[in-house]
C-alpha cells in the first residue's frame, strides 16, 4: 500500500519526493482542483537546499533561483545598519550548500515535476479529505465524496488548519499573533548586488529580495488589534500598505509602489505541540509546527521533516514505531525555530534606541568570542538529518 499524503502543497510534495528517491510509493490527496501555492517567494537556508541538491534538484534550483550575498538588518527610520550576516560564497564555504531565494511557484514546479518523473506518485485533486484514522495494519482517509484511500501510514501535509491534526488533538482554534502580512512581488530593475534586506522599526518591519525574472518579493508586517482575515489569495488594498509605511525609506516606499497586487493575511500559529503521532497517522510542516515568518525556516522545515520522515519509512518494519521515532527525532528543533520566529517577531518590531541596542550587544559579543556573526545560525542553517 501507498504512503497517504494529505495535502499537495510544498510539504507534502517534498514528502512524495522524498518517498519516491527511497522506492516508495505514495499518493497525494489534495483538495484544490489545481496544484498552486499561495503567498509570492520564499527563501531556503543552507539546511534546506542541501536536502533538494540531495534529491536531484540541485540543478533546477540553480536555474531557478538567485543566491543573495548577505543579509541586513537596517533602522527604517535612520538607514543605519543593525547586522549583516554574509550569504553568497560564505554559505557554501561555511554550512556546505549555498542560500536561495526564490518564487514559491517554482519550487512547487520543481517537486512535483520530480515526483511525477519517478512514477510513483500519484496525485488526487479535488480530493477533499473529510477525516482520517488508523486501524490495524492500514490508516484510512475518509473523502468528503464519500470514498475513502487506504495506506501504509498517512501524514497530513494540510497546514494551519489541519483536518489531520484535529484527528490527533482535540480541535483548536490557532491563535492571532497580533500581526498582518502583506505580501506580493515588485517589477523593478536589477539592483548591483542580490540581498536580502529587511528594515525594522517600531510595531512593524519590511523585508525585499530579488527573485529572478526582474521581480522582488517583498513581505511587510505591521501590528494590528483585529485579526482580519487569515488567507494568501486575499488580495489587499495597496493604498492601505502604503499608508503604513508612507515614512518608511526610499527602497521600502519604492518596492510597495511597484507592487501591483498584494496579498494580505492575518498571522496565526500555534504552540508546539506534545506530540505529532498517533498509531500510522502523523503530521508534517505547519500542519506540525506553524511557522511565523521571521526566520524564514517554514519551507525549509517541512523539507527537513520530509527528509527525515521518508529515510526511517525506507528502512522497513513497522510504519507505527517509525512514525514515533520521526515525532520523537522533529519536535525539538521545530520548537527551537519556532521560539526564534517569536524572538525574531519581538526584536524587529522595537523602537529605533532598544533595537539598536540588542543587535549591538549581538555584535559585540560575537567579537569578544571571535566568531564570525553567522556562528550564530550554526545550529540553524548546518543541520544534516
Amino acid at each position: 500500500m501507498p504512503v497517504i499524503i494529505v495535502g499537495g502543497g510544498i510539504g507534502g510534495l517534498s514528502l512524495a519526493l522524498a518517498l519516491a528517491r527511497r522506492g516508495l510509493r505514495s499518493v497525494v490527496l489534495e483538495q484544490a482542483p489545481a496544484l498552486g501555492e499561495a503567498g509570492a517567494g520564499l527563501q531556503l537556508g543552507p539546511n534546506a537546499v542541501r536536502i533538494l541538491e540531495g534529491w536531484g534538484l540541485g540543478e533546477a534550483l540553480r536555474e531557478q533561483s538567485i543566491a543573495p550575498l548577505r543579509a541586513e538588518v537596517r533602522d527604517a527610520a535612520t538607514g543605519r545598519l543593525l547586522i549583516v550576516n554574509r550569504l553568497g560564497p560564505e554559505a557554501e564555504s561555511r554550512w556546505g550548500a549555498g542560500y536561495r531565494v526564490l518564487r514559491r511557484t517554482a519550487l512547487q514546479s520543481m517537486l512535483w515535476s520530480a515526483a511525477a518523473a519517478s512514477g510513483r506518485v500519484e496525485v488526487r485533486l479535488g480530493g477533499a479529505v473529510a477525516s482520517a484514522r488508523s486501524e490495524s495494519g492500514r490508516a484510512i482517509a475518509a473523502l468528503v465524496d464519500g470514498g475513502s484511500v487506504e495506506g501504509e501510514a498517512l501524514f497530513g501535509c494540510d497546514g494551519l488548519r489541519s483536518i489531520v491534526r484535529d484527528t490527533i488533538h482535540s480541535p483548536t482554534p490557532p491563535r492571532y499573533t497580533g500581526q498582518t502580512a502583506w505580501r506580493g512581488l515588485a517589477r523593478m530593475a536589477a539592483e548591483a548586488e542580490p540581498l536580502v534586506q529587511v528594515w525594522t522599526g517600531p510595531r512593524r518591519h519590511f523585508v525585499r529580495y530579488p527573485v529572478g525574472g526582474g521581480l522582488v518579493n517583498m513581505v511587510a508586517v505591521v501590528e494590528a488589534d483585529e485579526a482580519g482575515i487569515e488567507s494568501w489569495t486575499a488580495e489587499g488594498q495597496g493604498a492601505e500598505l502604503a499608508t503604513a509605511f508612507a515614512d518608511g525609506p526610499e527602497p521600502v516606499r519604492a518596492t510597495i509602489a511597484a507592487t501591483a497586487s498584494p496579498w494580505r493575511s492575518a498571522l496565526y500559529d500555534r504552540p508546539p505541540l506534545p506530540r505529532w503521532s498517533r498509531g500510522r497517522i502523523s503530521l508534517l510542516g505547519d500542519a506540525a509546527h506553524p511557522m511565523l515568518p521571521f526566520l524564514a525556516q517554514g519551507a525549509a522545515m517541512a523539507i527537513e521533516d520530509a527528509e527525515v520522515a521518508a529515510r526511517l519509512l525506507s528502512q522497513g518494519g513497522d510504519p507505527a514505531a517509525a512514525l514515533l521515532t520521526y515525532d520523537a527525532a522533529r519536535r525539538p528543533r521545530t520548537a527551537k525555530v519556532q521560539a526564534w520566529s517569536r524572538r525574531n517577531a519581538r526584536l524587529f518590531h522595537l523602537p529605533a534606541p532598544l533595537s539598536a541596542g540588542l543587535f549591538g550587544a549581538a555584535s559585540t559579543l560575537d567579537r569578544l568570542r571571535g566568531a564570525a556573526p553567522e556562528a550564530r545560525f550554526d545550529w540553524l542553517y548546518g543541520w544534516r538529518a
